[in-house]
């Protein structure tokens, strides 16, 4: 058992110093030697774990995906609006990029080339799936305009959304990102939603853009 623990945690060290490499570099311009000597371990110990540098990238976007179904899970299981719901996933995978390098690496790797492999699917193609859901569902509850083309906004949305972590990848540190979330979302409330329901969604933004911050912070 002791053991068993031991090599799982070795696999972890792994992975999260690939993750933090490949953020902040790229996949292309990380070795395995610079994985290793990031990460404290031996080749010999690595090559247990993982035959070759693309097996890594594929468990640390598996991860990602596994985190970010479990977030929208948990959101599933509270009874929130549909649009309460849909912000709160996208503040709760920025949450996930705040606190370490396996999100935002497996969403570089998802940029940068790397090819997912079935039977995972690409982290744009459930989050496009996700937000055409929880759009058409704001469009039921009066929430979001009807005459909105739910398609067209999802992919805008999630194009913002990703965009929005690349570009402050590139600039700015990853705490900065619940702000830019918060901003992207005060514009699509002022296009998307009836004058009359605006300001809870308003206020919705800047609350989670706190939460995130307090959660973070700790």
């Amino acid at each position: 058992m002791a053991r068993q623990l031991r090599a799982e945690q070795t696999r972890t060290t792994i992975i999260t110093a690939a993750a933090d490499l490949f953020d902040r570099h790229g996949y292309e311009s990380t070795s395995l030697s610079d994985i290793v000597e990031h990460a404290q371990v031996t080749k010999g110990a690595l090559y247990f774990h993982f035959a070759a540098k693309e097996d890594l990238a594929h468990a640390i976007m598996e991860l990602q995906s596994q985190a970010s179904r479990r977030v929208a899970c948990e959101i599933d299981d509270r009874g929130y609006s549909s649009l309460e719901s849909l912000m709160r996933l996208t503040f709760g995978i920025t949450r996930l990029s705040v606190e370490g390098p396996v999100a935002r690496a497996g969403l570089r790797l998802a940029t940068g080339g790397v090819a997912v492999r079935p039977p995972l699917r690409h982290p744009f193609t459930e989050w496009l799936e996700l937000i055409s859901r929880g759009l058409a569902g704001a469009v039921r509850e009066a929430d979001v305009h009807p005459d909105v083309d739910v398609d067209a906004v999802a992919h805008s949305l999630v194009c913002s959304f990703v965009g929005t972590r690349v570009v402050t990848r590139t600039h700015e540190p990853p705490t900065r990102l619940p702000r830019r979330m918060a901003e992207m979302w005060y514009v699509l409330i002022r296009g998307l939603v009836p004058v009359p329901r605006r300001p809870r969604y308003l206020s919705l933004a800047t609350r989670l853009e706190r939460e995130v911050m307090a959660v973070c912070a700790v």
